[in-house]
């Protein structure tokens, strides 16, 4: 059984090319240092997800997603429209830095993005110093889970560790807009 753990455990296992679980603003998610293909692919791998569709980045603050996204390639209103809505729970398309790893693009030019005001996800990408993966906490074709309890078991058995703590409370995962276009995809 994965123990519960503190902060500085999970950074640890950040560092340490772990996955881990934790509780987000509507579901659980899965996460992982987006820059080691690795970690990503063994959450790919542990989720049943095919590489090609791209994952979510989760940050504390928008320098913490600068690696991974060309904000300026956004006309001005395009980008005040997604800063006006951070930090909180609105993940954003935007498009991807010649930086942005293939493996958390998947198929697309574009980057799924969210500065996240979840007391756990600051914490977490704060100690890291920088953005995490974000994935629902699920297996592909199974429902996200809302609380730890929900957690399936082969995920559970999967992380390196487990966060404590408790959804912000959305009755579901984000909505994810595309900034280019203001096309809502979930």
């Amino acid at each position: 059984m994965i123990a519960m753990f503190d902060l500085e455990t999970a950074i640890a296992a950040l560092r340490n090319r772990g996955v881990i679980a934790y509780p987000t603003e509507g579901v659980w998610g899965l996460g992982c240092d987006p820059r080691d293909e690795a970690a990503t692919l063994r959450l790919l791998a542990l989720k049943q997800r095919e590489v090609g569709k791209g994952l979510i980045l989760i940050a504390a603050s928008e320098a913490q997603l600068a690696p991974f996204v060309a904000m300026d390639a956004l006309a001005p209103d395009q980008r005040d429209a997604v800063r006006a809505s951070w930090p909180g729970p609105n993940t954003w398309i935007v498009p991807a830095s010649a930086d942005a790893p293939a493996w958390i693009t998947g198929d697309h030019d574009g980057i799924a993005v969210r500065v996240s005001a979840h007391p756990i996800v600051v914490a977490l990408c704060d100690g890291f110093g920088g953005a995490v993966v974000s994935t629902s906490a699920n297996i592909a074709t199974l429902p996200s889970p809302r609380a730890r309890s929900e957690l399936d078991p082969r995920i559970v058995s999967g992380v390196d560790q487990i966060a404590p703590g408790e959804t912000g409370g959305l009755l579901q995962a984000t909505p994810i807009r595309d900034a280019r276009d203001g096309r809502s995809l979930r």
